[in-house]
């Protein structure tokens, strides 16, 4: 199984939820986008524990299951045809979430989430966690 975690999955993982620690644990590849990467900086440098937040994060990222993935020009254009898709139907999701189904789509993943507005991107496969 090849999962995308989005930014709650991740949340979640280090909350120690066990429903998303036991998915994540059964995962053959964990890919890890540059903007979930992107969003839990912007979070860790909003609060008090920067040092320690990376320093766990680094951890995570440095599992031989975990594999970091950078946005590239097929993840451009699925994202532009979700966002246009979704725009067209008057059905809009955050943009930075476009970008991770984008990504999810790209690898052939399944998207980690806890967000339900995925349900609108038709055709990405996710596994939601409340």
């Amino acid at each position: 199984m090849k999962l995308l975690l989005d930014t709650s999955a991740y949340v979640r993982f280090k909350q120690n939820m066990t429903e998303v620690v036991e998915y994540i644990a059964n995962a053959r590849i964990v890919f890890f986008s540059s903007v979930v990467l992107g969003e839990l900086m912007f979070g860790f440098r909003n609060g008090t524990k920067f040092d320690k937040n990376m320093a766990e994060l680094r951890e995570f990222l440095s599992r031989d299951v975990v594999e970091p993935v950078p946005v590239g020009e097929v993840t451009a254009d699925r994202y532009a045809r979700i966002a246009a898709g979704l725009k067209k139907q008057g059905e809009p999701i955050p943009t930075n979430d476009i970008w991770l189904a984008a990504q999810t789509m790209e690898l052939g993943a399944e998207l980690v989430t806890s967000d339900r507005h995925f349900e609108k991107v038709n055709g990405l496969v996710f596994k939601m966690f409340d």
